[in-house]
């Protein structure tokens, strides 16, 4: 009756095992480390990289726990926090001679100390946000304004060029605050004009004004397509944005909007303020310019005397480039960047997509310059770096581009992902800026876990006092079920913030609380006359239904808290839910499984250590018959 079969009994171990592999990170701690990531779209971190960190470091004799490579840049592990900081000073000057124009990006940063067994497991240990272990948190405001200024910019060109192309002659095109005025002498003319923009214009709203000679047809955004434009706006500056963050090596970045125009940043463990602020407010533009093939031209370039009109760049692979100083085609009229396959060699490629006018201007120069090459400038602080520079085939109409030729698929990634974010769609200012130290984080951590554990001393007391053997059982399915709960928070990578830690100790105690159920349900069906192996049976089998209940009841609601909520209440909602589902594991199957254990094998059960069983009538005894 009260047995488990063998596979039950293994499955219990396994899951505690495998609880217990993914909680241990968390014991470890976290060691200081320096990263050096990129600092420029175009420069690759790989091998060779993580050779120079080395030597720097064993030049200077700086001893270090570990040098190695990731996505985001080359890591090294570091003894101390003064190493830490010397190791920062070394690389710096060994990757960054000239600080002006800084190639590198070298971080400050914390590593976990797990041993190499468990990370080659994949277990590591949660993320902390930015109230537990400190850093920086930022509001960025979205210029908005300027998002529709500079698409009506970017439309009051397509005009030009459409109307150039259907004949209609006009008096000028200028932007006037929010709109778009376009100017005729006659009547007809502005009223074919209308026909032809309201045909390709779809997202202007037209209106006729003026007498006489001055007649004027006024467009503006519609209201659906300005609200487009700003959604458009904050999701490619949030893109932006993490691949920019991407260069502090922060673990877990929060970025997140906060109602129409503004944009969250939280990056945990950062304490570099101006570093963080320096790297968020870049703005960068692309270029399309036309390489200078003339013979001895390039030569002549590298001794230091380029040819009027020209500029000497590198390659992505360390060659030599002169470009024309000349501007052909910015990034404003490329809308979009995807990578894919060219249809008839199969080879990996980057497939762009123009605007009117930027189809027009890319057909005219392509024509002219069929057997030439193109190069692809990222413009930043003044500075540009080319990211690619393909051969012109032919003349490419239509504004769908295609970059294709010695490039893997990985590098069309990168290539796709450099012109479609480099640069943010809208303005952005920084309006709120805090800086939270990690003696602060420190210390909310040793409050969040004292009160977690005195929580857990306090209810292990109770239990155990009042439903002796049974309430020891009752702790340990409770331990178990903080087990799983950190070790599923592990496993997850998710983050935990102080909210989070509340929602552990609000776990606890309504874990607990199916123990009561199981105990109390037990105790009846003793007072009720049944034998101890026949109340055990019962009480869990009825107790389970009303701990179901209870359980869905609160579950519902920790998913409304993680549907509608935001920022702390998603955190607090995320390990609520969690809690919900581990307690039902622990306090049924896990406590189960170790009763069954001890009184399952035993035939004649002659009483139970639950603690005072009272009956009416009767004293009672501690144990029943």
């Amino acid at each position: 009756m009260n047995r488990y079969p063998l596979w039950k009994y293994v499955t219990v171990a396994v899951a505690l095992f495998v609880g217990l592999i993914y909680t241990l990170p968390n014991f470890f701690g976290e060691s200081p480390a320096v990263q050096v990531s990129s600092a420029k779209a175009t420069i690759r971190i790989d091998e060779k990289t993580r050779e120079r960190v080395i030597g720097a470091l064993e030049a200077v004799g700086i001893e270090n726990s570990g040098v190695f490579l990731d996505t985001n840049g080359v890591k090294v592990r570091l003894r101390t926090a003064d190493a830490q900081i010397q190791a920062r000073d070394v690389l710096e000057r060994q990757f960054n001679p000239d600080p002006s124009d800084a190639q590198y990006v070298v971080a400050l940063n914390l590593l976990s100390s797990s041993p190499r067994w468990l990370t080659s497991l994949r277990a590591l240990p949660m993320y902390l946000g930015l109230d537990l272990r400190g850093g920086v948190h930022f509001l960025l405001q979205v210029d908005m304004k300027g998002a529709v200024t500079k698409r009506l910019d970017a439309v009051g060109g397509d005009l030009r060029t459409l109307l150039r192309d259907k004949n209609v002659r006009h008096a000028g095109i200028s932007r006037e605050g929010e709109r778009l005025v376009i100017r005729f002498r006659d009547a007809d003319t502005r009223s074919r004009a209308r026909t032809v923009v309201e045909d390709n214009q779809s997202d202007l709203l037209l209106a006729e004004q003026g007498e006489g000679d001055e007649l004027r047809l006024v467009a503006t955004l519609r209201p659906e397509a300005i609200k487009r434009l700003q959604e458009f706006a904050i999701k490619q500056n949030m893109t932006t944005l993490h691949n920019r963050i991407n260069e502090l090596g922060v673990a877990e970045p929060v970025i997140a909007q906060q109602g129409g125009d503004r944009i969250v940043v939280q990056l945990p463990g950062v304490q570099d303020t101006a570093k963080a602020k320096d790297i968020l407010g870049r703005t960068a533009t692309l270029e399309i310019r036309m390489v200078d093939d003339t013979p001895g031209a390039l030569e002549a370039a590298q001794a230091g005397q380029p040819p009027f009109g020209t500029e000497l760049y590198v390659e992505r692979g360390g060659l030599p480039l002169l470009v024309r100083k000349q501007v052909v085609l910015t990034g404003d009229r490329l809308t979009d960047a995807q990578p894919g396959f060219d249809n008839q060699t199969h080879e990996p490629a980057v497939h762009l997509t123009l605007d009117s006018a930027g189809a027009r201007i890319f057909k005219d120069v392509t024509r002219d310059n069929v057997g030439k090459r193109m190069a692809i400038l990222l413009i930043e602080k003044g500075k540009g770096e080319v990211v690619t520079a393909p051969v012109i085939r032919t003349e490419i109409g239509g504004g769908r581009v295609q970059i294709s030729g010695r490039m893997s698929t990985v590098e069309a990634n990168d290539v796709a992902l450099l012109l479609r974010a480099g640069s943010l769609a809208a303005p952005m200012e920084i309006i709120e800026e805090r800086t939270i130290g990690p003696s602060l984080g420190a210390e909310n951590i040793r409050k969040g876990f004292q009160s977690t554990m005195w929580g857990f001393a306090a209810i292990a007391a109770f239990m155990i006092a009042y439903y002796a053997l049974f309430g020891l059982v009752s702790v340990m399915a409770l331990a178990s079920n903080l087990l799983f709960l950190v070790a599923l928070l592990s496993l997850l990578q998710a983050t935990l913030t102080l909210p989070g830690i509340a929602a552990i100790a609000l776990t606890l105690g309504m874990a607990i609380d199916a123990n009561v159920l199981i105990n109390e349900r037990i105790r009846e069906e003793l007072r009720n006359g049944s034998t101890p192996h026949a109340a055990i049976h019962t009480g869990y089998e009825r107790a389970f239904g009303t701990i179901l209940d209870s359980n869905i009841t609160t579950l519902i609601a920790g998913i409304a808290l993680l549907v509608f909520g935001s920022g702390p209440v998603r955190g607090f909602a995320v390990v609520h839910c969690l809690g919900i589902l581990t307690s039902l594991f622990s306090a049924v199957v896990v406590s189960r499984a170790m009763i069954n254990l001890i009184y399952g094998r035993r035939r004649k059960l002659e009483s139970l250590a639950i603690g005072q069983v009272w009956k009416p009538g009767n004293t009672g005894a501690p144990a029943v018959r």
